[in-house]
């Protein structure tokens, strides 16, 4: 039988999601939590990888387990023995096929920045001092609904096979006086795409790139050429579809 489990995490003591040899991952400590509670090994399959220091807003993993579980007390207990920066929302009996990444249509990110200093934003948000013409921003940004080759935002060294994505919302959205979030859907990412964006698009916003120029890196360019890879702090894995 699969089970998915829906958690949420605050990356800041993490080496990402995947389990690592030399550091602390969340995937290790929803194995282990998982495998105390049902009283053997479970391995537990994540929705995808994040990076170091990244957060999710909701992640879902997969685990198969031999018997009928109640999914409301597994959940309440997940939580009584989790670390208290993982927090799990709920344990779902799913068909057997169901599979937490290859079944995924879509994923959703959201990049916080904020442009005063605001000592309760410094874990989940980047703050920047710069003038943004955020207009410019999302003028860029509206392009990458009309490209399906990602190349340019692609981690050198890399694992993909390939660099299609189909990009289906890209846009800044001002949630208060000097905050503000890039969020971000597509079908799949590559690995650190959507910092690299957020970068080449903060570019645009200082006017060290014009829209010609941007997308020119995005059809011709190379991980050199575009903008630098933002900090971790400020991405959140914000929603998976299935």
């Amino acid at each position: 039988m699969r089970y998915f489990v829906w958690i949420s995490f605050d990356g800041t003591a993490y080496h990402g999601w995947q389990i690592q040899p030399n550091g602390i991952s969340v995937q290790a400590k929803l194995q282990q939590c998982l495998s105390t509670l049902l009283r053997q090994p479970i391995d537990v399959t994540g929705a995808g990888r994040t990076d170091a220091g990244v957060h999710a807003r909701q992640m879902a993993a997969h685990f198969d387990f031999a018997q009928e579980l109640d999914c409301q007390q597994l959940a309440y207990r997940l939580n009584r023995i989790l670390p208290r920066d993982i927090s799990c929302e709920k344990v779902e009996r799913v068909a057997d096929d169901l599979h937490a990444r290859f079944s995924a249509t879509g994923r959703t990110y959201r990049y916080f920045i904020h442009t005063r200093r605001d000592p309760f934003k410094r874990y989940f948000s980047v703050e920047l001092n710069w003038q943004l013409d955020f207009d410019k921003m999302n003028e860029a940004a509206a392009h990458l609904l009309t490209v399906d080759d990602f190349k340019a935002f692609c981690k050198v060294g890399g694992d993909n096979k390939t660099t299609l994505c189909t990009v289906s919302c890209a846009q800044w959205v001002k949630t208060a006086d000097h905050s503000y979030y890039f969020e971000i859907s597509a079908n799949r990412f590559l690995r650190n795409m959507v910092r690299a964006v957020v970068g080449t698009l903060i570019d645009v916003g200082r006017h060290n790139l014009s829209i010609e120029q941007f997308k020119d890196i995005v059809k011709n360019g190379t991980r050199s050429d575009a903008g630098q890879s933002m900090p971790a702090h400020g991405l959140f894995l914000w929603r998976v579809d299935y």
